[in-house]
């Protein structure tokens, strides 16, 4: 499922190879993606327009079109980005345009759990959605001020996308494991030095997430990610992977290195 690190794979992917580009026709564009906007505004703001700019807040990728404004996308369970020459487009693509380098630039969903959507400017759009800073760009005293008077537990937390832009599912665990935290664990019984932990915790997950291009086989083998089902052997002490729900999610941790508080 892509989260932050994936979209900032997906940002850098579109920063090196179509931006700059233009638009020279929208081939594909899938009606039932589009959130807030028509077909024929998203075709009259992409055609002819130019990719000037990348930017990323969260799950979100924001791509400038001049002075049209940003096309906006959220990539849900399945999304994914193709720039290519030759070929027919990937399965399931949602948004396919032709570029006048030759190229296509293919917006792919599987399970349409994205969007497709158009703003004035990033800011506007983020603060439209109540989107919380961006979990990579947070700085701590803003963390700490976030965590304030939180109740629930440290994993929906850091999942709450109005506190914190980007952590999903699959981080969300990541981090907890690595900071020796149950997921399910309530946030109030953290102190302040176990809050500054997380904090820096949650950080270099994301870091060295993108730094490997969130590619699972590419992470850490001390990772948690690679060992996500029940009954699988941790890799830091052996112990017996654990699932539960935490929040309405499926919850993978290890019992041994993350006891209950």
């Amino acid at each position: 499922m892509p989260e932050l690190p994936d979209v900032e794979t997906f940002r850098r992917y579109l920063g090196s190879t179509a931006l700059h580009a233009t638009v020279d026709d929208v081939l594909t564009l899938d009606d039932d993606l589009l959130e807030g906007v028509g077909a024929r505004s998203v075709r009259r703001a992409l055609k002819g327009g130019s990719l000037d700019e990348a930017r990323r807040h969260g799950k979100w990728l924001f791509v400038r079109l001049g002075d049209r404004g940003w096309l906006v996308l959220h990539f849900g369970m399945t999304g994914e980005l193709a720039y290519f020459k030759n070929g027919e487009p990937p399965a399931h693509t949602r948004l396919l345009l032709a570029l006048d380098d030759g190229y296509r630039l293919a917006y792919r969903n599987q399970r349409k759990f994205g969007a497709i959507s158009m703003a004035d400017d990033v800011g506007s759009y983020v603060a439209r959605h109540d989107l919380g800073p961006d979990a990579l760009e947070v700085e701590w005293p803003e963390f700490r001020e976030a965590l304030e008077g939180r109740r629930g537990a440290v994993k929906t937390t850091l999942m709450d996308q109005s506190l914190l832009a980007g952590v999903g599912n699959v981080y969300a665990d990541e981090i907890c494991y690595q900071a020796h935290v149950r997921p399910g664990t309530k946030l109030g019984r953290l102190d302040a030095d176990r809050r500054r932990s997380l904090y820096g915790v949650m950080r270099r997950v994301l870091t060295t997430a993108i730094d490997r291009q969130a590619d699972p086989d590419a992470l850490p083998r001390t990772w948690l990610i690679g060992h996500r089902h029940e009954g699988d052997a941790c890799p830091r002490c052996g112990g017996t992977v654990a699932r539960t729900k935490v929040g309405g999610r499926s919850t993978y941790y290890c019992p041994e290195c993350q006891p209950a508080e």
